[in-house]
């Protein structure tokens, strides 16, 4: 397809019903049930390949007051970007980041070298405040989540806990066809902390770049206030770069907000922080792979995987019996029952860019085969129900 034929991700969402957006809520993605499917399909993907890492999921306020972010520096370096509201004549915001959040966690008793590390994630809608004039679909919102989570580790364990998320991070973005490339940004020019400490966290993130066999490049002076991090990016199908995943190593917040833990000894230490966001922000993830697949997305993330499509409305049985047994698969599919042509119940499931298409007439009801188009093929094929199901579940768990 020529790139004059590429289509923005807000014209795919609306062709597939997946979103809208509307003049009540600038910035902000009203999400259909199809959409939201997408959505909810990714949170389980994170959640997933992070079950075996002991992470605890939280989840914490939208509005918080102003103080929180004083002391965890945010407001100092970051208090153009947020929303501010005055209430009960007192001063909130809502939270740009979850990490001042988390950090409230992790201070809510006393924790032991033994509690070490401990993985807090969440999924929590957050809101920046962007200029109306740069607002764009689901790429630059003012409300998004993030897949968020924060590690508070002793200093032995960064570099372990940088190099299990690099790990995370090359197999998630394989699975979606992403080739990663990794960047070291450093310290910035308005920052938090002392040089001494920035160099201490660039030196960790470096070793555990270069122990993972990973190449990277640097981003002068391209950090977050608090620390050093790696930038993902991935180039999509045309050719554009962009920037994804990141993984941050703060040894600010902690002293900022105090953070202990008690150590072998008994003496108290302050933990790091390790920020990590795999998609980054769902919103803006989703609107990147629309645009990257056309619409044409993996099995496992399409909304609707499969739809039966009746010649007439004799078959009705063997058509509700047929699409029960694959759907008692956790198989999403629907059935076509509009009085339409076969040719334009074909068409319109080729538009909704629905991976299997299945057609269900006097012969496949005799034979008990299936005739089957896949999205990516011009031909009819033949085959049993059964196959089919192990099929798409085969691709489904293999993530194509």
């Amino acid at each position: 397809m020529s790139k004059s034929n590429l289509k923005d991700h807000r014209e795919i969402g609306r062709e597939l019903d997946l979103f809208s957006f509307h003049q009540y809520a600038p910035g902000a993605i009203f999400w259909h049930p199809k959409g939201w499917l997408i959505y909810r399909t990714l949170v389980d993907f994170i959640r997933g390949k992070t079950e075996g890492e002991n992470y605890l999921e939280i989840s914490t306020p939208v509005m918080i007051k102003n103080q929180l972010f004083v002391e965890s520096g945010h407001f100092e370096h970051f208090g153009e970007n947020m929303f501010k509201l005055k209430v009960d004549k007192e001063d909130y915001s809502l939270k740009p980041m979850n990490c001042p959040e988390s950090a409230l966690i992790y201070k809510s008793k006393t924790r032991s070298y033994n509690d070490l590390p401990l993985r807090l994630s969440e999924f929590g809608t957050l809101h920046r405040r962007e200029l109306s004039g740069v607002l764009g679909g689901l790429l630059r919102v003012r409300q998004f989540t993030i897949d968020d989570a924060h590690i508070f580790a002793t200093s032995e364990q960064i570099h372990t806990e940088i190099q299990k998320l690099l790990k995370l991070t090359a197999e998630v973005y394989k699975s979606l066809g992403f080739k990663p490339r990794f960047y070291l940004a450093t310290r910035p020019d308005k920052a938090m902390g002392d040089k001494e400490s920035w160099k201490e966290a660039e030196k960790a993130l470096e070793k555990a770049l270069k122990e993972s066999k990973v190449a990277f490049d640097i981003k002068p002076k391209d950090g977050a206030f608090y620390g050093p991090k790696i930038d993902i990016h991935i180039y999509d199908s045309q050719d554009r770069d962009w920037q994804l995943a990141t993984i941050q190593l703060d040894f600010q917040i902690p002293q900022s907000m105090k953070l202990e833990y008690v150590d072998r000894d008994g003496s108290k230490k302050r933990p790091v922080m390790v920020h990590r966001g795999i998609f980054g922000s769902l919103e803006r993830f989703i609107g990147i792979l629309l645009e990257h697949t056309q619409g044409n997305l993996p099995v496992w993330l399409s909304p609707i995987q499969a739809i039966v499509l009746p010649v007439s409305d004799k078959f009705t049985d063997f058509t509700q019996k047929t699409a029960q047994k694959i759907k008692s698969n956790r198989v999403r599919i629907e059935i076509d029952k509009r009085n339409e042509t076969l040719q334009a119940k074909i068409r319109d499931a080729l538009f909704l860019k629905i991976p299997y298409i299945l057609v269900v007439g006097e012969k496949e009801q005799k034979s008990g085969k299936l005739s089957i188009r896949e999205r990516n093929q011009k031909d009819l094929r033949q085959m049993t129900t059964d196959k089919l199901i192990a099929k798409i579940k085969a691709d489904i768990e293999k993530k194509v």
